[in-house]
């Protein structure tokens, strides 16, 4: 098997996933993809490239639409899928969504996440979230940053003030919030949300994306 990773991928991001198409003999090449991470170079996938090089021009992401059926979009961590979601990178991830769904690709988002000690706590932990079902119990760390207000609330022994502490990020988005958005997108859109841990994110791309090319 031979995949097409997305030309925008930041180099060095991807190492463990490559490490482990490597290791089973899946080949990787880099071209721009009209939606998604990565694709499957079938025969057509293959002789846009072809084509394309005997003509001595670059392929375009758009010249690949009408070669496949289905794409993976692949993220870091829950922290990035909530952009993409509910913030400012929305619109951009809509669209993106639209152009699958209306050139009959299937669009899968492939969430990594490990789970873990949340950062700045000492016993808050996140579970690793296996399946959209369970993104309601997903606790944003954002929500465990605080800051200090200009409240005295006692002193130390020492006579310095104790100041009152207060969530830096009261509004950042919960899980219950996410889950809800995901599922309302994946109902109008037809992309779907698959969640796993970080060491299953290379084996999963490969599951996915021969679902709809097998």
């Amino acid at each position: 098997m031979i995949l097409i990773s997305d030309k925008a991928q930041q180099a060095g991001k991807h190492t463990e996933k490559e490490q482990y198409w490597k290791s089973i003999g899946i080949e990787v090449m880099n071209y721009p993809l009209p939606c998604g991470d990565y694709i499957v170079a079938n025969d057509k996938v293959l002789d846009v490239i072809s084509r394309k090089e005997k003509r001595g021009i670059p392929v375009k992401k758009m010249d690949f639409l009408g070669t496949f059926n289905v794409t993976v979009d692949t993220k870091k961590d829950i922290q990035e899928l909530v952009g993409d979601i509910c913030g400012k990178q929305h619109a951009r991830f809509r669209d993106e969504c639209i152009l699958a769904q209306n050139n009959g690709i299937k669009l899968y988002v492939l969430v990594q996440n490990a789970g873990g000690l949340i950062t700045g706590t000492k016993d808050i932990y996140n579970p690793t979230i296996q399946s959209l079902d369970e993104l309601h119990k997903w606790k944003n760390p954002r929500l465990f940053v605080m800051k200090r207000t200009s409240d005295v609330i006692g002193h130390y022994k020492s006579g310095k003030p104790i100041y009152r502490r207060t969530q830096r990020y009261p509004a950042a988005t919960r899980g219950e919030t996410l889950m809800k958005a995901c599922k309302t997108m994946q109902k109008k859109y037809g992309v779907e949300f698959v969640f796993c841990h970080n060491r299953d994110q290379g084996r999963l791309v490969l599951e996915l994306l021969q679902r709809e090319v097998s």
